[in-house]
This record gives C-alpha cells, sequence and structure tokens, in this order.
C-alpha cells in the first residue's frame, strides 16, 4: 500500500522504482509463466440462427474447455489462499481447468475489436438479459444491442464450487491438504431464509445456489449447532440436536437418507425465521484459483495466437481492447479482482483495459478457506455477517478509517504495476441501503467525500433496485414476499449508454460524462434520521431497514483487508458499526441526486430503494435486494380519499399526451449530456409511456 502521508516525491520515487524492477522482471520473465496450456473447443453453433446485426453480421458461438496452470511461487499469486497446499503437477505448477463460451461475429472484421468478459453470477451468464432488451429463450438476441454494437462476448468459469450442470459456466480447481497431505477441516457457517417451506436445505443453500457445499466431516452432530431467529438482531434460539441431521428428507421421513451434504430439521424449516447452522466441514477448494482463472483465460483471448499444442485462439488477431464486467455477486468480485491485483498477468502485462462493476459495491468472499463465495456480503436481514464489506470500499488510497487504521484502496496494487483499467462503477439505489454503497465515494468516516481518480467514474441510478426492471416488462401487480410492488423504475438504456461510454474510453479517449451520485457536499447524502421520506398511506417504512455496517472480529488468520485468510470464529464477533449514510429525496420520496431515468423524471410513482418484509417472512425487515413501487393516484379524489398528499397523475401530467410531452423532455435531456444513446432515445420514451397507460392515463 501506498502511505499517502509520505509525500509526493516520496511516492514518485516508490512507483519509479517498482517500475524499474517490473521492466527488468518482464525482460526475463521466464516462459513457465501461469497461461493456458490447452483449449478445446466444439463445432461452431449459431444461437441465433441466419440473423445479421447491422454492419458486423452473424454470431456464432465456441464453447469448451480452457485447462491452465499456475506457479504458486510466483509473488503474483502468493496471495491465493491455500495456493501452497495446492497439488502441483511435474513441473510444480498448480492446475485447473474452466468452461469457456466465446460468442463472435464470424467475421471478426465486422467487430468492434472489443471483448466484453463477463465475470458469470453463480455460473449464469446475465450479460444478454441485462444488455439486449427483450431477450427471451425463444428470441435469445432481444434487441441485439451488444452484437450491433460488434463485442466479442467471453464467460469463464470461476466458482469451483459450483455443481456440474450443463448449463452453469463452472471450474475445477484442487482441494487443498495439509503438507503432508493430510485432510484440512475448519468451521463453516451456514444460513438457510426460505421463500417457501422445506424438510430439507443444502448445506450452505440459500444465496450459495448451484453448489453442493463443504461436507460435514461426521453425520454425528453433537458437536455443531443450528439456531433459529425471526430478525437478524433477534437472539439465537437452539435447536435440539436430536431434531435434525445431516440428511435428506425430501422422499424418506425424518431422520431421513443420511447425507453428509444436505441438513434436514423434523418440524420444517419455515419462512419466517433465518435459520443458522454452524458445522465443521473438510476439505477446502483453492477458491482463489478462480481469480487466476479470469486472469489467464482473459490473457490468453487477448495475446495469445495459440496454446501449448498449437491449437489457435479463435479471437488471435481480432482483439485490440478488453473489458471486464460483473454483476451482482460478479460485480463484487471483479472488485476483489482488482484490489488483489489480479488485472496484471505473470508476463506483466495489462489484462484488461476497462473495467464496469455493476451492482457491486462491496468485495467477495473467494479467497478465504472455506470460502463460499455465492453468499451475499450481507443485507440488513440477509447473510449479514459473512466477510465482504470491510474496507477497503473506496478505489483512492487516501482514506482512513478510524475503526481499523487502515490507508488502502482498491488500487493499490494496479497502481503500483501501472496496470489499472479504466472504471465505470454503477449501482441502484440499493447498494446505499443494504451494501455501503456511500463509502464507494465517502471517506470511512462518513465525515467527508473522496475525490474520486481519474480513471473512474461512478453513477448511482437513482431510485432503483438491485437488479433493475425491464423496460419492455408490464407494470408489477405481485408483490411476493414485499409489502410493496417491485421497483418498476428501469436503468437498462442509461447502463447501456455507460457502457458504450467506457469502450469509447478505452478505445478513443473519449471521457464518459461525468459521474452522477449523491453527496455530502450537496447535501443529497444524509444520516437515515434525515431522510425526508413523505408519509404515504399503507406504507411501512423506510425507519430501521437500512443495513448498518459493523466491524467483524473473524480471528487472528482472517485478513479484513483483503478479504482474504482462514476464519477461525464462527458466527463472527460484532465490534464497533460505521456511520450510515443514504440518498436523501424529494416530495414523492425520490432520489434527489444521482442519475435520474427518463421514468425518474417523469415519475409515475414513488419508486424506492428498500421494500419491507410481510407477515410470515420477518415482517418488519428490509425485503432484501428489492425495492419498492408505490403508484401515485390517477385522480386527485382518489388522493384526497386516502390521505396522499403526492400529487395525482392527472394533476401532474393532465393526460398522456402531456405525460409524453414530460418524457420526451426528459429523454433529450439525457441523450444531450451523454447518459442516454440517442438510438435509445425513441425506445425509452416509448417505454415510460407505456407504463404511464398502464397506470390509467390516457
Amino acid at each position: 500500500m501506498i502511505d499517502s502521508r509520505g509525500g509526493l516525491h516520496a511516492r514518485f520515487l516508490k512507483i519509479a522504482r517498482i517500475a524499474c524492477v517490473a521492466g527488468l522482471a518482464f525482460s526475463f520473465a521466464p516462459d513457465s509463466h501461469a497461461r493456458v496450456t490447452k483449449i478445446v473447443l466444439g463445432a461452431p453453433a449459431y444461437p441465433y440462427g441466419n440473423a445479421t446485426f447491422g454492419s458486423v453480421g452473424q454470431y456464432e458461438e465456441l464453447d469448451g474447455i480452457a485447462y491452465g496452470e499456475v506457479d504458486p511461487q510466483n509473488p503474483l499469486n502468493a496471495v491465493i489462499q491455500d495456493i501452497q497446499l495446492a497439488p502441483r503437477n511435474s513441473r510444480g505448477m498448480v492446475e485447473y481447468s474452466t468452461n469457456v463460451s466465446i460468442l463472435k461475429p464470424v467475421k471478426m472484421s465486422g467487430s468492434n475489436q472489443t471483448m466484453l468478459f463477463e465475470i458469470v453470477n453463480r455460473g449464469n451468464k446475465l450479460d444478454p438479459g441485462f444488455y439486449n432488451v427483450g431477450a427471451t429463450t425463444a428470441n435469445p438476441q432481444g434487441d441485439g444491442f451488444l452484437e450491433n454494437q460488434g463485442f466479442t462476448l467471453v464467460w469463464a468459469g470461476w466458482q469451483a464450487d459450483l455443481s456440474p450442470l450443463p448449463s452453469l459456466v463452472a471450474m475445477s480447481a484442487p482441494i487443498a491438504h495439509q503438507s503432508r497431505g493430510g485432510t484440512i477441516t475448519g468451521p463453516v457457517r451456514s444460513e438457510f431464509i426460505l421463500r417457501s417451506p422445506a424438510t430439507t436445505q443444502p448445506i450452505l443453500a440459500d444465496s450459495s445456489s448451484n453448489t453442493p457445499g463443504y461436507a460435514t466431516v461426521s453425520l454425528n452432530n453433537s458437536h455443531d449447532t443450528l439456531t433459529m431467529r425471526v430478525h437478524q438482531d433477534d437472539p439465537r434460539v437452539a435447536i435440539a440436536n436430536a431434531d435434525w441431521a445431516y440428511a435428506d428428507c425430501t422422499v424418506t421421513p425424518f431422520p431421513g437418507v443420511p447425507n453428509v451434504q444436505m441438513v434436514c430439521l423434523r418440524a420444517g424449516f419455515d419462512t419466517n425465521h433465518i435459520y443458522e447452522l454452524v458445522y465443521t466441514a473438510k476439505d477446502p477448494i483453492v477458491m482463489g484459483l478462480g481469480l487466476a482463472a479470469i486472469r489467464d483465460v482473459g490473457s490468453f483471448l487477448r495475446n495469445a495466437s495459440a496454446d501449448d499444442v498449437g491449437t489457435p485462439n479463435p479471437l488471435a488477431g481480432g482483439i485490440q481492447w478488453s473489458l471486464l464486467n460483473g454483476i451482482s455477486q460478479s460485480g463484487r468480485l471483479l472488485r476483489s479482482f482488482l484490489q488483489l491485483g489480479f488485472n496484471q498477468d505473470e508476463q506483466l502485462k495489462k489484462v484488461f483495459d476497462g473495467m464496469q462493476p455493476h451492482i457491486g459495491s462491496v468485495r467477495n468472499y473467494i479467497n478465504v478457506r472455506f470460502a463460499q463465495p455465492g453468499r451475499l456480503a450481507g443485507t440488513q436481514h440477509t447473510e449479514k455477517q459473512y466477510p465482504g464489506s470491510e474496507s477497503p470500499l473506496t478505489y483512492n488510497d487516501d482514506a482512513n478509517d478510524p475503526l481499523t487504521r487502515e490507508d488502502s484502496g482498491l488500487l493499490d496494487r494496479c497502481q503500483r504495476s501501472a496496470t489499472c483499467p479504466k472504471i465505470v462503477h454503477t449501482m441502484s439505489d440499493i447498494e446505499y441501503w443494504e451494501a455501503s454503497g456511500a463509502f464507494d465515494t465517502v471517506d470511512p468516516s462518513g465525515a467527508s467525500d473522496l475525490r474520486l481518480p481519474s480513471n473512474v467514474r461512478i453513477y448511482q441510478f437513482s431510485s432503483t433496485q438491485h437488479g433493475g426492471f425491464s423496460p419492455v416488462a408490464p407494470l408489477p401487480t405481485s408483490a411476493g414476499i414485499c409489502e410493496q410492488l417491485p421497483n418498476a423504475n428501469s436503468y437498462t438504456y442509461n447502463l447501456r449508454a455507460l457502457l458504450v461510454a467506457l469502450q469509447k474510453w478505452v478505445a478513443k479517449g473519449v471521457a464518459p460524462p461525468p459521474s452522477r451520485y449523491s453527496t455530502l457536499a450537496k447535501g443529497t447524502l444524509v444520516p437515515p434520521d434525515s431522510v425526508a421520506f413523505p408519509s404515504i398511506p399503507n406504507v411501512t417504512g423506510p425507519h430501521g431497514i437500512w443495513n448498518t455496517r459493523l466491524i467483524y472480529a473473524r480471528g487472528s488468520q482472517y485478513n479484513a483487508d483483503k478479504v482474504s485468510g482462514a476464519v477461525s470464529t464462527e458466527p463472527p464477533v460484532a465490534g464497533a458499526a460505521y456511520p450510515t449514510l443514504l440518498p436523501q429525496v424529494d416530495a414523492d420520496g425520490n432520489d434527489l441526486d444521482g442519475l435520474r431515468s427518463v421514468t425518474l423524471m417523469a415519475p409515475l410513482g414513488t419508486y424506492t430503494g428498500w421494500n419491507v418484509r410481510r407477515a410470515g417472512f420477518s415482517q418488519g425487515d428490509a425485503c432484501d435486494l428489492t425495492g419498492g413501487y408505490i403508484p401515485f393516484t390517477l385522480t386527485p379524489a382518489q388522493r384526497q380519499a386516502i390521505g396522499d398528499t403526492r400529487l395525482s397523475l392527472q394533476e401532474r401530467y393532465g393526460s398522456l399526451a402531456g405525460y409524453t410531452t414530460a418524457a420526451t423532455a426528459a429523454a433529450s435531456q439525457l441523450v444531450s449530456l451523454g447518459y442516454l444513446l440517442s438510438a435509445d432515445k425513441a425506445a425509452a420514451i416509448a417505454s415510460a409511456v407505456s407504463q404511464a397507460q398502464q397506470a390509467g392515463l390516457r
């Protein structure tokens, strides 16, 4: 880490010395560097049939497996937890394999020469559904946005605890053993939070979907604990060991069929409790190799001509620029990838020119012994105590944390190696309410805004929910487990504009539009009690449902600064709390600041970055990653009848024609500022007008 108090001259000399050493290392880099040694791809498939996309043409998909190896002695890999305890091949290397999927123009001459490498989310490809409006199983390309731009889309597995399902992009990594080959064991904590009752849960369950989990060392549960509580901060109530078992009871009643990766509860798991299991597991996967897999596959596809046996790189000569993006879990992983130095390959080259972490405001729980990278970093209700939300959260290296006494930032390593990418960081309103999003831009003390590094832009999609909302979806009619309808304010078209802006920034040096987010200086980022949310009939909250960020003690072998090491204390011991800061709202309850969409500039209701759980689902707690949509009444009479202080749609717009005028003006303003593509203007207006029609305007 560079000490920001050491002076500019000292910093310059230190960077110069590092650059000099790096240059020497590059000059004499050995041939045995980490790399993809073999890539095996099947015959091309054509997921879009004969469809063509503008001047880009037809697309083909190549699926297969990449085989790689990592030098455990290389300092760049030393950060990988348990890398020294992984089995090695005859060359002293640690091997892995990963699924690879490439969606590319048949004729690369028609591409934009840019690889968009998506970090998959729990093994799933999300980019097509996020960027291509209207994508469905029957119409997988939707409106073909990514293809019309000419991107070469790449996915590779990184999460080594996934089930081997054909639909998942997964990887295989070795199990760590003690130095003499013995089995490694350790404490593991699991949470079960259900949407429907069940007799049995996978041993990890909940957000750790698509994974069987770490096996218990013994079917005898006498040394393990299972507890339950309704709310996150309630006391844990122990469940008698005789009332649960490591077993599968889905067919055979309790005590079921013994299974070291399943948990069965005699009375069944209900939807109104958080269940927490603490047990002793065995055989930790060297999960951090997933970071190396992203690095090495990205480097190979960008730079190599062929693998070790002469199989050609299918993208050789066709890629000039490379982007890395991740959504939610994967956005958090991207930030860990960056902080731990993996944007520099073992040939000391920069791997990705640009990055777009989306709805990932903290970091991922990957580089820890017995890691559970599928977990959330915690919301107010769900999985709150898992690693990932520790400092640093900011890209700055001069943000002193008063609780940890650390001066560090996510760019420290890449700044030292001159491998930092250009970054367009995007997040929803929920990242503020549930995932400490304010501290991506604010000093850890909560006292002042931080100045962003020149290579970073941050955009808050105002009054939106975590997973967004499709601009062509009908207005929601069901609240599910929440009290209010889910947030219907789409940020898709703004997200598309910022991806194009990142590509132009990388390829042409054209700076993106200015960052847009709530700040202390403007009074648009405030303590929870200062959020001036209006009183709305039949609406609970938002008081008390934000996620408070805490310091946790996890044992002496855990490195909070790097979210790395081994956890020995489960559950962790809670310590001091950081301040909470949230976006300020207007008289309607909508965010004042940030990047406001066409929908928010011509609102049909109140759009929140929070929602409340309904009865039977830990009522009163936050509804995790779902926001809220509280419609305006159509007429003044309806508003007055229920005592709603918010103006009705007719009072605001008069008619559908008046609403269309307001939406058109909003879209024109966003295009002029660079937050909406001119090609998307008509569609953004049509989406807003369609919602207005559904709301009753005529």
